[in-house]
């Protein structure tokens, strides 16, 4: 089962971690995504990056220091690399391709942000027929003029629940 699994990381960007307007328990969240990393190469899985790119002058334009996946999760030799300018990681990409090729299956995902880029990849997959685990501690956003980072997540949790397995990082299966 493990080489069906991917585990996919959406947009945990070095721009993300800003010091003036940090992603909501940013250090927690790459510490978490470090755990899975581990547990993704111990089991033999795919592991995938997305890359969100914006326009010149953005925090993420391409080839900045702020585009960069972040260096304490850092793609390795094998790892998949997607960059995507629109929330869907599957929208104008090869990503579900790719995915094919290589006999994947079931997706475990994590990153950044929870109610846009990671809502809208895991309802896509869903429609794509891929099983999912959504790691409810691994995935983060900012406070919005409505609701606090925790509540959004919270929230996105409890809705992405009819489309993934939302599981605990220390309950993810292979």
């Amino acid at each position: 089962m493990s080489g069906h699994t991917a585990l996919v990381i959406i947009d945990v960007q070095s721009a993300m971690f800003d010091a003036s307007d940090p992603v909501y328990q940013g250090e927690q969240l790459l510490i978490t995504i470090q755990k899975l990393i581990v547990s993704a190469r111990e089991a033999g899985q795919q592991i995938v990056y997305i890359q969100h790119s914006e326009g010149p002058g953005s925090p993420l334009e391409r080839e900045t220091a702020g585009w960069e996946i972040h260096p304490s999760i850092a793609p390795v030799t094998g790892d998949l690399i997607f960059e995507k300018e629109t929330p869907d990681s599957f929208h104008g990409t090869d990503l579900h391709e790719q995915l094919q090729y290589c006999g994947v299956t079931s997706l475990i995902l994590a990153g950044i942000q929870s109610e846009i880029c990671v809502d809208t990849t895991c309802r896509r997959a869903f429609s794509l027929g891929y099983n999912i685990q959504l790691i409810r501690d691994a995935h983060s956003t900012w406070d919005s003029n409505v609701l606090l980072a925790a509540q959004i997540i919270e929230h996105h949790n409890s809705v992405l629940s009819m489309f993934a397995h939302v599981v605990n990082s220390e309950d993810v299966k292979a």
